[in-house]
């Protein structure tokens, strides 16, 4: 039906015009940035280790070969540049916004990279930390990365929903931890990606166990995990346990954990790992 017949009851006609067509809400990557795929590491609630997760994650993309880069949406609670051990500010110019890089090259950008004080609070409201998470990814050139990795923030608010709709999202991990009240959040956080029909990679549980240093024994510091159970229900895999480990917690206190031998998450990495090579344009 044309517009001079529409009579705008889109019950009784079989045309497929324009109003029928879903409404893309994806934001535009700057024009000189190239970015492959993009992965959302998520939680349904704060302290799981989320960005621990993310910094592990892209550091092992980058020992494979690959240019891999950080966006912190976490703009309320940035971690990623304390973990990494970033200093420097991003810099600008009338061209666009660039992000800082790691000691092995990762490409980040955080609030925390363009605030004067790194410890002064970000206090804005929703709109305007999912405007800023927007800018993160139109306005930043990213140079020819080929896995992105998104730190989340928790929850399933307005930020999450932002990123779901503006970025290109390949897929999500979920972190979750041993208590049986945050596998029970996690099912919101699942229930928020069916609905956006993002894909969901795996879980991976941080704090899973502590490994006692003189007979080797898992102790499991939180109770019996729910890992298992949850995934399960949901019919998602399993992709890693990152344990308590006392070196990992040092490597990030002092910013150097890329310089960590570990290799917790070697499912997680080859699952996302499809070495296509391929980049968005």
């Amino acid at each position: 039906m044309n517009e001079t017949t529409c009579d705008h009851n889109c019950d009784q006609c079989s045309s497929n015009c324009e109003s029928r067509q879903p409404l893309d809400l994806k934001a535009p990557l700057h024009h000189m940035s190239q970015v492959g795929k993009v992965i959302g590491v998520v939680s349904g609630k704060g302290g799981v280790g989320k960005s621990l997760v993310t910094s592990l994650l892209a550091i092992a993309m980058q020992r494979r070969g690959f240019r891999t880069a950080i966006l912190d949406a976490d703009i309320t609670g940035p971690s990623i540049p304390r973990i990494l051990g970033l200093t420097a500010k991003a810099t600008s110019d009338e061209i666009g916004l660039y992000p800082v890089y790691s000691k092995t090259g990762i490409a980040v950008m955080s609030i925390n990279l363009l605030l004067e004080n790194a410890e002064d609070p970000v206090v804005w409201r929703g709109p305007i930390i999912a405007g800023t998470v927007k800018q993160f990814w139109t306005e930043v050139i990213w140079d020819r990365i080929d896995y992105m990795f998104v730190d989340m923030p928790p929850g399933t608010g307005d930020v999450p929903l932002t990123v779901f709709q503006s970025l290109p999202i390949d897929g999500i991990v979920i972190v979750t931890s041993p208590q049986e009240l945050v596998s029970v959040i996690v099912g919101k956080a699942i229930k928020m990606a069916k609905l956006m029909n993002i894909p969901i990679y795996g879980l991976i549980e941080n704090m899973s166990y502590l490994l006692c240093p003189d007979c080797g024994k898992k102790i499991s510091v939180f109770g019996p995990s729910h890992l298992q159970e949850v995934a399960a229900k949901h019919q998602i895999p399993v992709l890693g346990e990152v344990p308590i480990d006392p070196a990992l917690a040092a490597a990030c206190d002092r910013g150097e954990l890329e310089l960590l031998e570990q290799n917790y998450l070697q499912l997680a990495v080859d699952l996302i790992d499809d070495s296509n090579g391929c980049t968005k344009k």
